[in-house]
């Protein structure tokens, strides 16, 4: 029994120092519980988390670095599908091409460095859901359009407005400029952008040329969006979207033509080529020339007419002779489709009756 009570004795004993071992190293294994249900809670994103204004964006999709601006997400594509899809103008493809192509080459030369322009994306909007969009600061040009009695709108971001700046005022090449917040435009500024909005209207005018003479002529220039109000909020307008590059430097530019605007150049607009003005297509007229001279026209001569009643022409039977007033030497007159063509006097060639032609009817010519 001695040996069984020394044995129970020293089971004891080690049971306890295990106890003991185990509540030293509780502290530690709580803290490792602690850590591994912290770092769950940053995996899973816990539930006290704030989204950052990049993800906020793209929930709500509207993304500013997004480039294609023909997909939208989220709830702006919510938003958009209730839009009115207005008709497609082809014209207006090849004009801003021509534009964007010129505008190149004057500010390349407005700028004595390497600009280039390209269109982002033409679209139609509401003109109050663009001036909301519009990011500011920002510089809105309103042109007035004379022949159209109406005007337009040009946006022009900071970015390109300080690259400009920092071009024409001889900055280094390679290095973005220096953007500076909290402060107004100064009036350098405002005069070196309202050089570069003449170059670009005047590019405009060129471009419009070929399909109709028009005039754009620079009215003001705003900081606030509510001061360049030109046409209704719900008025529909057409929006192009373009980007200056200048190597390093650059920026967006926007022009907007409310739909009131180009009105009286609709028809024009809805064309799928220039016409006259870019030149004729040769072949296609003389090949309509041989056609129209080889058509087949029927040609009647009327030597006399008669008003006669409903009834007197039932009554016409086989074998009647109808009297006519005309002689030999008679004038008769030639009718082509009902229209009075050519007058003459009926003679006799060989076997042949035939019809002298004494007189053509230009005046009825004119009238058709």
């Amino acid at each position: 029994m001695s040996d069984e009570e020394e044995i129970d004795d020293d089971a004891v004993a080690a049971e306890w120092e295990a106890m003991a071992a185990e509540g030293e190293a509780d502290p530690e294994g709580d803290i490792t519980e602690d850590d591994g249900e912290d770092d769950m809670a940053a995996a899973m994103g816990g539930t006290d988390r704030v989204l950052d204004q990049t993800e906020i964006d793209s929930l709500l999709g509207f993304d500013g670095e997004e480039e294609d601006f023909g997909s939208k997400s989220g709830i702006q594509a919510l938003i958009s599908s209730g839009l009115v899809a207005y008709e497609r103008l082809p014209m207006l493809d090849i004009i801003f091409d021509r534009y964007v192509r010129m505008m190149s080459t004057s500010l390349r030369n407005f700028t004595s460095d390497n600009f280039e322009v390209s269109i982002d994306n033409m679209t139609s909007i509401r003109f109050g859901d663009y001036l909301n969009s519009i990011p500011l600061p920002a510089m809105l040009a309103v042109f007035h359009v004379e022949e159209w009695d109406n005007y337009g709108l040009i946006t022009i971001d900071s970015n390109l407005i300080y690259s400009i700046v920092d071009a024409l005022l001889g900055g280094r090449r390679g290095t973005a400029p220096m953007r500076i917040e909290g402060r107004p435009y100064t009036t350098i500024e405002h005069t070196l952008v309202e050089e570069m909005l003449a170059v670009m209207l005047n590019d405009l005018c060129d471009a419009f040329e070929p399909l109709s003479p028009v005039k754009f002529k620079l009215d003001r220039l705003e900081t606030n969006p509510r001061f360049a109000t030109i046409a209704q909020p719900t008025n529909a307008a057409l929006l192009i979207r373009m980007r200056a590059d200048m190597e390093d430097r650059g920026g967006r530019m926007e022009l907007v033509l409310p739909y009131a605007t180009i009105e009286p150049v609709r028809e024009l607009l809805l064309q799928r080529f220039m016409g006259e003005k870019f030149g004729r297509d040769s072949i296609w007229e003389t090949h309509l020339m041989k056609e129209l001279f080889n058509t087949v026209v029927p040609l009647e001569v009327i030597l006399d007419e008669h008003v006669m009643t409903l009834g007197e022409v039932l009554g016409l039977e086989v074998g009647q002779t109808m009297m006519l007033n005309v002689q030999s030497d008679s004038v008769v007159e030639m009718r082509s489709g009902g229209v009075p063509m050519m007058t003459g006097r009926v003679g006799k060639l060989g076997r042949h009756v035939a019809v002298k032609i004494e007189k053509i009817l230009e005046h009825n010519k004119a009238e058709a």
